[in-house]
């Protein structure tokens, strides 16, 4: 499926949606995607306060990036999501997990969230960046 090695500790529980650690292999260009908002192609946020529709069209966004340079959802490597509230995520996982598999297929980086107070984009619940490998 991929050409990274998944890194999990001997006698470590296996996490679940994503990866303890990822090993690339040295040949390949980086792809590092900037922070991805609800945002449209002309830039206008999406999915109102609906934490679950504002997930789903960042990471849309996210896949964008990765295709254009072309790569796919298995090239990703880490992923750090930035959430306003993290109950909102918390109750929105079951959808997250779906949107996440329809959108990227069922590859699993590593992975940071986060809760910050804000972000720059005024009423955007959740912001989400990211670094693939891409084959050369």
């Amino acid at each position: 499926m991929s050409q990274f090695q998944i890194i999990q500790p001997a006698g470590w529980k296996s996490p679940r949606g994503y990866a303890n650690g990822v090993a690339a292999p040295l040949s390949g260009r980086t792809l590092y995607i900037a922070g991805q908002v609800a945002w449209d192609a002309q830039q206008r946020l999406v999915g109102g306060q609906d934490f679950t529709a504002q997930f789903r069209q960042a990471l849309a966004n996210v896949a964008a990036v990765l295709a254009a340079a072309g790569g796919a959802g298995t090239h990703l490597v880490r992923v750090t999501v930035y959430v306003t509230d993290k109950r909102a995520y918390l109750a929105s996982t079951k959808a997250v997990g779906a949107a996440w598999r329809e959108i990227l297929g069922p590859w699993y980086p590593a992975m940071t969230l986060v809760e910050v107070a804000a972000l720059l984009e005024e009423g955007a619940l959740v912001e989400i960046e990211a670094t693939a490998v891409l084959p050369q």
